[in-house]
């Protein structure tokens, strides 16, 4: 018997390499299948709810009571203190720009005359270190900074679909946010 240390192959891995070779000269028997499998992905409850009501408009959070936290995009627990969050609230549609970054590539790696400005948005109404990333719009890359108040673009209601692009960008708030 050959020793499988010898071969390379772990003395917990017992059993006979297949080659390639063995495959193509049929000295090894197999099968090939393919199975016809359908997927459904399932989103949970608080991000179903979170689209949903994006496509009607409208950006809905989670509560913590116990830690006191309003959580965007929702979660149906607290990821501080492990309790499920106590309840849906709605918030505004306006933010404070957290970090940002001014892209001169696209989606492709190609170049482009028009930046893509992109970046985080605390949701105003939200608990700190809680928002998500958008683009920004209705600007030019000079005005983009950290601190600056923004609110968001939506589609017309007829060409939203439940998504995070229901929110076309968001765009500078003018008034600071009043």
């Amino acid at each position: 018997m050959m020793s499988m240390k010898k071969e390379g192959y772990p003395k917990y891995a017992p059993g006979t390499h297949v080659s390639r070779k063995d495959i193509r000269n049929k000295n090894k028997t197999y099968t090939w299948w393919e199975p016809e499998v359908q997927y459904s992905w399932a989103m949970g409850p608080a991000i179903s709810r979170f689209l949903q009501e994006l496509k009607n408009g409208k950006i809905i959070a989670r509560c913590c009571n116990k830690c006191d936290r309003v959580i965007v995009p929702p979660r149906m627990f607290c990821e501080y203190c492990y309790k499920p969050t106590d309840k849906w609230l709605y918030i505004k549609d306006t933010g404070t720009v957290e970090t940002f970054s001014i892209a001169y590539l696209d989606g492709d790696a190609r170049r482009i005359k028009d930046p893509i400005l992109i970046g985080v948005i605390s949701i105003d109404g939200a608990s700190p270190q809680h928002g998500f990333m958008h683009y920004f719009g209705e600007m030019k890359p000079e005005e983009l900074h950290i601190g600056m108040k923004v609110k968001a673009v939506w589609k017309p209601e007829k060409e939203r679909t439940g998504a995070i692009t229901d929110i076309k960008y968001f765009k500078p708030l003018k008034g600071g946010g009043k």
